[in-house]
C-alpha cells in the first residue's frame, strides 16, 4: 500500500482513539453517587499566582463510598481549594475539618439519573460525530491525492474501505462505554 495512505490512516487511528479516551475522561467527571478522586481531576486552584491541578497542592482520598477527603499541603491553603471546589459546578460542598476538607456525596435521586443517563448519551453522540468527522477528513485525503495522481482510484477506494472499518470499529467502542456509564449510572 501507498506510504500516503499509510500516514493518513495511521493518523485518523490515531485521533479517533483519542476521541474515545476522551469520552472516557468526560464520562468520568460525571458522578454515579460513588466517592471517587478522579472526581476532582479537572479542578485548578490558584497557587501564589499560579493556576495549578488540586492533586499538586493537596492529597485527594476516599474516607467512604460517599466522602471525598482533600488535605492542603498547606495549612494556607485550605479556603483557596474549598473555594475552588465550590466554584467547580460539581455541586459538593465541602465541610471544614480543620486542615481537611470532607466531601459528603448527596444520594442520586432516580430523577437525576434519568438526567445524566441523557447527558452521557449527548455525550456519546458528540464523540461519535468527532470520529465521522475524522473519517471525512481522511476521505478528503484520500481525494486529494487521487487528484494529485499519488494514488489509484482502486487505491482510493480500498482507502475508504479500511477507513470506513476504523469508524465502525471507534464508534461500536463509544457504544460500549456509553452503554458501561448508562447502567452504572442507573445501579442503585
Amino acid at each position: 500500500m501507498n506510504e500516503l495512505i499509510d500516514i493518513i490512516i495511521t493518523d485518523a487511528e490515531e485521533r479517533m482513539q483519542k476521541s474515545v479516551l476522551s469520552l472516557k475522561a468526560d464520562f468520568i467527571k460525571i458522578r454515579t453517587g460513588r466517592a471517587h478522586t478522579s472526581l476532582l481531576d479537572h479542578i485548578i486552584v490558584s497557587y501564589y499566582g499560579s493556576d495549578v491541578p488540586i492533586n499538586q497542592v493537596a492529597n485527594v482520598g476516599v474516607l467512604d463510598s460517599r466522602t471525598i477527603s482533600v488535605t492542603p499541603y498547606e495549612k494556607s491553603m485550605v479556603s483557596t481549594v474549598e473555594k475552588a471546589i465550590r466554584d467547580s459546578n460539581l455541586g459538593l460542598n465541602p465541610s471544614n475539618v480543620g486542615n481537611l476538607l470532607r466531601l459528603p456525596l448527596p444520594p442520586m435521586t432516580e430523577e437525576r439519573r434519568r438526567d445524566l443517563v441523557k447527558v452521557v448519551r449527548h455525550e456519546a453522540e458528540g464523540g461519535r460525530v468527532a470520529i465521522r468527522n475524522i473519517r471525512r477528513d481522511a476521505n478528503h485525503d484520500f481525494k486529494g491525492l487521487l487528484k494529485d495522481g499519488d494514488i489509484s482510484k482502486d487505491e482510493e477506494h480500498h482507502s475508504e474501505e479500511l477507513i470506513q472499518k476504523l469508524t465502525n470499529k471507534f464508534i461500536g467502542q463509544v457504544d460500549l462505554v456509553l452503554q458501561d456509564k448508562e447502567t452504572e449510572l442507573m445501579e442503585v
